[in-house]
């Protein structure tokens, strides 16, 4: 067995306490992992893996990455499921050498980096949140708290478990902590929504311990000034406390005062209707083709997270929703000062995360002069902003106020463009220190100090000969000629010029003022960068003593800027503002889907056709038919889509919209399997449509695509036809129900809040034309042969169709549709078909005409003569 080497000891032991994370071990100019996380780094890496010494007789695996860029290497490791603990030198080798030849530098674990606790820029999407999310239980009563440590945003809400899912779903957090006790109950759920799942130890959930460290966090004798919290959401508050103390090392970030939200406050939106109306991510898990993408023209990153909020979570309290519209109606009716607006807060920074940055003691004068920024932005919108105006607006407006001192002080103190780190120096602005400014002309211009001290001593001695110069022995001089000499060394200047040096043709001299010169120049650099730094911290302890001012503002700016983005959108969309009110209606005129639209007009090709919505008046329910392919999918989901828009404040793509409040929105369209769980596809359409009839209450809005499709013919007719009449007769909620089973249209007649729509279509020439208009009434069949035959599928497969379902159609009304009868009558498919089948129809007679008709030859009498003939022979052909 081979001796372990003092340096190896010391690493063992620090890895011995984080053994889920990999260890970054710093060493000098890089971060070096050993063992078996060294393996796992490399191969997660793609860096190389190479070896450094030996461990009980074999070679030690070794792989590093430069400190430099180590940021990059973090963000890709915790995307794919680590976590790193950075350990740090916590001095320099020259201090571990002053306790012996063979000291080891001391080192320490600093951080643990998890996806949750993230802050750096580089490691963090600009226009979204980071939610690190904690659940408690607590005597069989639940709460779930949040916080995002980049922002200080810290939110809790009561909830049961079984609504878990669906906040996850909402929030979307990058980590979830839990109790060791309930790890293996949740890991399912957590991991459904995409988080790290984190255990901790009983302790860390114990609400009395919790409600300790909470009151100390925020220097308060009682969390009763921020509201009454219950056991279960102090515990779950103080798990995430707890986690950050662990994860920090003790440095917790700015986190502001803990709000309490209620379920019933905002829409109830589960995780599969989110997935299925593609609210912030579209299908293939991007931002890209999702509603979110569609309606952002937020300018700041902090208007980015907020309209996210918003979409997310769409408010269900009427003033609030008001509150919200006619901030944005404000903003639309005021063009010129939106367009002032706009182009002010395209310069405003990311106040939240710069203050973040600087309250863990990660950030820099970058940071300082990022609040700087903003700040002047603040203010220069805060003029410009009139005092009429909506209560949300005027409400932002004096959010602006009150920071001109320190952002007179940070004026003073920054360059216009400062570095990334306060090590680098160079950022405080000169005269703004003279002790500073002192340093950097002594280090820039020592050469011009000396010859200014020069000239001095030449007048003071009155010797125009004499120099001060430099060298490696002595450092700085002053010499004369030696026939100088005795005037130096004679009464009075030999008081301020020592003797040092005599040579055989020149005399030196040094002075009090020249050596401490000779220090000071000798230092300058170092002494520089040491007062910057100094400054650094009492400009960044000036900002963090206004922390709660500044985060109030960043949430004033980023009010007005989704008020003015929401504005912007409407008018360049041509959206209404839609009437929010707590009846039952959801009347819609004129509604299109925002992202199909948008779509549509990128490519160039056909426009949107809107169509109408009624529901909450005589019926509550539309049954939709139609063929695939006509739009009924996007019909359902665009009218969810306004209810949610309307709801989270926006303007709405509509010539019109009365929407009454939404209590729980409900989706359940597409086909998806869940073969990880051994779902199939119509397993999980049962599933989700069971979550529906369950949970929806007469306040919901449910979308439902071809209910029963996944199983034979008649169980799936069954299904849908019970799904109906139970969302009538039990949920008795709005909703809009699309299918291709035909018989449940007779159920309108029976069920008063029921009513038929269809897609309309145009059939001409065995080819089907989609018009995409949704009228009342019922679609006599699904045309589902004409759109395969759109899809591609060969000639001879269409036509054999064909014959089947002319049979199948024919037998059904003859009452003796039997598959057996069917098979046995019908002749086998040929794969090769009859010549006839593909014959070209004969040209009628208007196109002989067509032929014959030269344009170039025709004057316009005769070519107005020939309209007038072929409109006849059309006539008649007709």
């Amino acid at each position: 067995m081979s001796n372990v080497t003092p340096m190896m000891a010391q690493y063992l032991e620090i890895k011995a306490q984080y053994p889920d994370a990999l260890l970054f071990y710093r060493m000098g100019d890089f971060y070096e992992l050993f063992f078996d996380d060294a393996v796992a780094a490399a191969e997660a890496l793609d860096i190389a893996l190479t070896k450094r010494g030996k461990h009980l007789d074999q070679d030690i695996p070794m792989c590093g990455v430069p400190v430099h860029s180590a940021e990059g290497y973090l963000l890709t490791l915790i995307r794919k499921g680590f976590r790193v603990a950075v350990c740090e030198q916590m001095e320099s080798p020259e201090e571990a050498k002053k306790r012996g030849s063979k000291s080891v530098v001391k080192r320490d674990v600093v951080r643990l980096v998890t996806p949750g606790t993230l802050t750096e820029e580089s490691l963090l999407e600009a226009r979204r949140h980071n939610f690190l999310a904690a659940f408690a239980t607590v005597r069989d009563k639940s709460a779930l708290a949040w916080v995002d440590i980049s922002t200080g945003e810290f939110h809790v809400m009561p909830l049961t478990q079984v609504r878990l899912g669906p906040e996850l779903a909402r929030l979307a957090p990058s980590e979830v902590i839990v109790s060791e006790s309930q790890e293996a109950d949740l890991a399912e759920t957590v991991s459904e929504s995409g988080a790290a799942l984190s255990a901790l130890g009983r302790a860390a959930f114990d609400s009395q311990g919790a409600e300790k460290r909470l009151c100390s966090l925020f220097s308060v004798g009682s969390l009763d000034a921020f509201g009454q919290f219950t056991r279960p959401e102090v515990s779950a508050m103080g798990a995430i406390v707890e986690y950050l103390e662990i994860t920090q090392k003790g440095k917790l970030p700015l986190l502001r005062p803990p709000v309490r939200e209620a379920e019933a406050r905002v829409m109830q939106i589960d995780a599969a209707t989110r997935r299925n109306l593609e609210i912030t991510h579209s299908m293939n898990g991007g931002r890209a083709g999702s509603l979110l993408a569609a309606v952002d023209r937020t300018l700041t990153a902090g208007g980015a997270r907020l309209l996210e909020r918003r979409l997310s979570s769409p408010s269900r309290v009427l003033e609030v929703v008001q509150a919200r519209l006619e901030a944005v109606e404000y903003a639309h009716e005021q063009t010129r000062l939106s367009a002032d607006l706009r182009a002010a807060l395209r310069k405003v920074p990311d106040l939240d995360r710069a203050l973040s940055r600087l309250g863990l003691d990660r950030g820099g004068p970058r940071d300082l002069a990022a609040i700087r920024n903003g700040l002047e932005q603040a203010a220069g919108i805060a003029e410009i902003l009139p005092d009429d105006m909506p209560d949300l607006l005027i409400e932002a407006k004096q959010s602006l106020f009150g920071h001109d001192e320190l952002l007179d002080l940070l004026d003073q103190a920054l360059i216009a463009e400062p570095p990334l780190l306060a090590r680098d120096g160079g950022f405080i602005a000169p005269g703004f220190d003279a002790e500073l400014d002192e340093m950097r002309q002594l280090r820039d211009e020592g050469r011009g100090v000396i010859a200014a001290m020069q000239s001095q001593y030449q007048e003071q001695t009155g010797i125009s000969s004499l120099k001060i110069k430099h060298n490696n022995v002595l450092g700085y001089f002053v010499e004369v000629t030696a026939t100088h000499a005795e005037k130096m060394l004679s009464e009075p200047l030999s008081d301020g010029f020592k003797h040092r040096q005599t040579t055989a043709n020149q005399v030196r001299f040094t002075t009090i003022e020249l050596s401490e010169m000779e220090t000071r120049i000798l230092n300058a650099g170092g002494r520089a960068i040491e007062i910057e730094k100094r400054l650094y911290d009492s400009l960044k302890g000036e900002v963090l003593s206004r922390a709660a001012e500044l985060a109030q503002t960043a949430r004033a700016l980023a009010e007005i800027d989704l008020a003015t983005a929401l504005a912007d959108l409407a008018r360049g969309e041509d959206w209404c503002r839609p009437r929010v009110d707590d009846s039952r209606m959801l009347l819609i005129e004129g509604g299109r889907h925002p992202v199909v639209e948008q779509a549509l007009r990128r490519q160039g090709g056909e426009p949107f056709i809107a169509n109408d919505c009624a529901l909450g008046e005589a019926s509550d329910i539309w049954l939709l038919t139609g063929p695939n392919m006509a739009g009924k999918s996007t019909f359902l989901r665009q009218n969810a889509l306004i209810a949610l828009l309307a709801q989270a404040g926006s303007f709405v793509p509509a010539d019109s919209a009365h929407i009454g409040m939404v209590s729980q929105l409900f989706s359940r369209v597409g086909a998806s399997d869940d073969l990880a769980r051994g779902r199939s596809t119509f397993m999980v359409e049962m599933v989700e449509t069971a979550a529906i009839l369950n949970q929806a209450d007469d306040r919901a809005l449910v979308i439902l695509d071809e209910i029963g499709r996944g199983t034979a013919t008649y169980d799936g007719l069954s299904i849908a036809w019970a799904t109906l009449e139970h969302l009538h007769e039990v949920n008795r909620c709005r909703a809009l129900f699309a299918t291709h089973y035909h018989e449940l249209t007779q159920l309108a007649g029976k069920l008063p809040r029921v009513d038929n729509a269809t897609v309309a279509v145009r059939e001409y020439e065995g080819d089907v034309i989609f018009l995409h208009e949704v009228r009342k009434g019922a679609a006599d069949r699904s045309y589902g042969v004409q759109v395969a035959k759109l899809a591609g599928l060969p000639d001879s497969v269409v036509a054999r169709a064909r014959v089947v379902l002319d049979a199948l159609e024919k037998g059904e009304r003859e009452g003796s549709a039997k598959p057996k009868a069917l098979i046995d009558d019908l002749p086998l498919f040929a794969a090769a078909p009859a010549p006839a089948t593909n014959a070209p129809p004969k040209a009628s007679e208007v196109e002989e005409r067509l032929r014959d008709i030269h344009p170039d030859e025709l004057t316009p009498r005769d070519a107005l003569q020939a309209l007038y003939e072929l409109r006849e022979m059309l006539q008649k052909d007709g």
